[in-house]
């Protein structure tokens, strides 16, 4: 497993992340129940292939079924807790729901604290922004607990870039990023005009995390839409699986690409092609389009 260092927290974090969302969304990319016995089983045996084969970023939230997501990651990560990096979320209005928030994740996640919390956002308005950074706000809250020592980095989600984002990032509030960053959602990253979110946020020296790695399956619908029989040979399933998380890993500004994992084999594959350099890519060469 190769790491990175996630920003100025000096965490060093392995290339792929552990995503919570599969774990605890019911039929989230596939059929499943989170709340079978198997289920918390199955999530468990993955975790722990995961830690054992480098994986040291775990990611999850409170929305991820209503806590089952952090319920699962709690009784799996109990016997490596001194060996990972713990990441959950929470939606908040003011200071106090930060704190209710992070004392109901600690509990689930039966830890005693939390390495990175993050402001769980998709597409912020400028008024939530405000909101966000006003004293006394949401980022007052996130603050206090880091002071109390029950989380240890503070950090926001976003879906989108835009002029709000732009704004949490030059607050120099926050000292991670987890951002949708894919082939197909480029646009956090323009290599040609040296400009993004993610350009942004590695100025301010915050840690970079993506989520929908691998497109949270739309490429591939696309692909099949296309090419119908494209994607019916197991192997050129596993091929576009290694090309679209090489993408991503092929960004120097990339900390840790979070990719979701039900199984022991999808934590097998995806370490597989951390560890196979072949298809990652020069984002430079690839964007030049005069030679």
């Amino acid at each position: 497993m190769n790491y990175r260092t996630l920003g100025r927290t000096g965490l060093q974090v392995s290339e792929i992340g552990f995503g919570g969302a599969p774990a605890g969304l019911r039929n989230y990319l596939g059929r499943w129940e989170p709340e079978r016995d198997e289920s918390t089983q199955q999530i468990g045996e993955a975790i722990a292939r995961a830690v054992n084969l480098g994986i040291n970023y775990f990611d999850t939230a409170p929305g991820y079924g209503d806590g089952a997501s952090e319920r699962m990651f709690g009784k799996a990560i109990k016997p490596f807790r001194d060996h990972i990096v713990i990441a959950t979320k929470l939606f908040a209005a003011t200071a106090d729901d930060v704190r209710r928030s992070v004392v109901n994740s600690l509990e689930r996640l039966q830890v005693d604290k939390i390495n990175v919390i993050q402001l769980h956002g998709t597409w912020y308005r400028e008024d939530e922004v405000t909101q966000i950074l006003a004293p006394g706000g949401v980022l007052s809250g996130l603050q206090a607990v880091k002071t109390e020592g029950l989380v240890q980095f503070i950090g926001f989600t976003t879906e989108g870039v835009n002029g709000p984002v732009s704004r949490l990032i030059a607050s120099e509030a926050f000292e991670v990023m987890q951002i949708c960053y894919n082939l197909i959602y480029q646009h956090p990253y323009d290599p040609t005009r040296k400009s993004g979110a993610l350009l942004e946020a590695e100025a301010q020296g915050m840690g970079i995390v993506t989520m929908r790695t691998l497109t949270s399956g739309i490429f591939q619908k696309w692909l099949e839409l296309v090419f119908p029989n494209e994607l019916r040979d197991p192997d050129r399933q596993e091929r576009l699986r290694q090309a679209l998380l090489s993408f991503v890993l092929s960004n120097p500004l990339v900390d840790c690409a979070l990719v979701g994992m039900r199984t022991r084999q999808e934590v097998d594959a995806n370490v597989a092609i951390c560890e196979n350099q072949e298809l990652r890519v020069n984002l430079d060469w690839m964007h030049e389009r005069y030679v």
